[in-house]
């Protein structure tokens, strides 16, 4: 299949979010009996009332239409973006101690009040993203709530970075675990990638000279500490003292965390560690392109000493490659990420994408054929991922082409 060009990239993103993903998470999506959005739908779009209704999700989608509405301001983004806010602000949030809940149950009473620094990172994402697309004060207001209950019970101030849990009342939980599938470990990469976006949306709208410290920070822990450089990988699990306690990583992050470096260091308007972060996102975007991007243009999900050890390709890394490549081509300039970024989305386009319900698989089995045991809707199943991928490919590949064509009217 050949590579779209930059203006052929822009519109078939934005054919995919405006045509394909915004009709799923406006229609079939939307819970209209207990509110806010569902918790659990299968690939025939089935439902499991049972299911509980997650932080990170729900904050996902709020993410979501805010972010969309600021570039296509239409009613019905707004409407979706205001119900967001609505059940996020009044069933998550923690009007005793402040910062959001980790789950509910499908009518809104609360299964696990833990503080999971990962959920109050996206809770702040998106509350900051809603005051920037429509200036709502209240979500400005809960965003810098949350920023001060985290900086002062889950900052470390010997070491740095962030402890993982705290109770309802933000003293130190036992279990550091965000899920069953990760490590009993004081910190970890998600954690603090997922903070580190969240206060570089935060400062956007808040330029706050305490955020820029703690964002700050938080890079220079990725680029010293977390990255890897010389596999050009980030760890994922640490101690106390950021002693590395795991051995793995997985594609999607690298690449994902490639671009959110830049992103942060250009919102803080620090040139040299905006030069820094450059040079680690080249090198990220590098990696995996050479170990993990699989010759029909898929991302591998995980991968150890140099091999891969899980060939399957999930929704989300598919969606942040294409992201990273871009990213890394508009930083060096060389054909061969953009052709990685423009493989990456044919794959998309063609495995990733549920033609017939709409939205997109959870995962890919590397024969191309759909895992249907995985969810179209869960709590860690939402539009952000493919939304924002499509936001920033049409943004960059724009930009792009625009810098080329400005180069090409001044050579002489």
């Amino acid at each position: 299949m050949d590579s779209p060009t930059l203006p052929e990239l822009e519109e078939k993103a934005r054919a995919q979010l405006f045509g394909h993903i915004l009709p799923f998470w406006t229609g079939p999506a939307v819970d209209h009996e207990q509110g806010g959005w569902l918790a659990w739908m299968d690939n025939d779009l089935r439902l499991d009332r049972t299911q509980a209704k997650g932080l990170v999700v729900n904050s996902r989608i709020l993410w979501t239409f805010s972010a969309v509405h600021r570039v296509q301001p239409v009613e019905l983004y707004r409407q979706m973006a205001g119900r967001a806010f609505e059940f996020l602000t009044q069933r998550f949030h923690d009007a005793v101690h402040g910062g959001a809940f980790w789950r509910l149950n499908g009518e809104g009473h609360v299964l696990e009040d833990t503080k999971k620094i990962y959920g109050q990172a996206f809770y702040i994402y998106a509350l900051a993203e809603y005051h920037h697309a429509f200036g709502e004060r209240t979500a400005l207001e809960q965003a810098r709530e949350t920023f001060e209950l985290v900086e002062r019970y889950a900052h470390d101030a010997q070491f740095g970075g962030y402890i993982e849990v705290c109770r309802r009342d933000w003293s130190p939980a036992a279990d550091s675990r965000l899920s069953d599938k990760d490590m009993d470990e004081k910190k970890s990469m998600n954690n603090h990638l997922h903070l580190l976006e969240a206060y570089t949306n935060l400062y956007r709208v808040w330029p706050d000279p305490r955020v820029a410290e703690r964002l700050r920070e938080l890079l220079q822990l990725f680029l010293d500490l977390i990255l890897d450089a010389r596999t050009g990988h980030f760890h994922h699990f640490f101690d106390e003292q950021w002693k590395v306690r795991s051995d793995n990583y997985t594609f999607g992050h690298d690449i994902e965390g490639s671009w959110l470096l830049c992103e942060a260091a250009e919102v803080l308007g620090d040139a040299p560690l905006l030069a820094r972060a450059g040079r680690a996102a080249l090198r990220l975007a590098e990696v995996a392109l050479a170990e993990g991007l699989q010759p029909d243009g898929g991302l591998c999900y995980e991968g150890q000493a140099e091999r891969v050890t899980d060939a399957g390709r999930e929704w989300w890394p598919q969606a942040e490659a294409v992201v990273g490549f871009l990213n890394a081509f508009q930083l060096g300039g060389e054909r061969r990420f953009l052709d990685a970024a423009s493989h990456a989305w044919n794959y998309i386009e063609r495995y990733i994408v549920d033609h017939v319900h709409g939205d997109w698989y959870w995962r890919v089995y590397p024969d191309g054929q759909p895992d249907l045991r995985q969810p179209k809707v869960s709590e860690w199943k939402g539009p952000y991922h493919s939304a924002r991928a499509c936001l920033e490919t049409m943004q960059r590949a724009h930009d792009s082409a625009a810098a080329q064509a400005m180069k090409r009217k001044n050579r002489p």
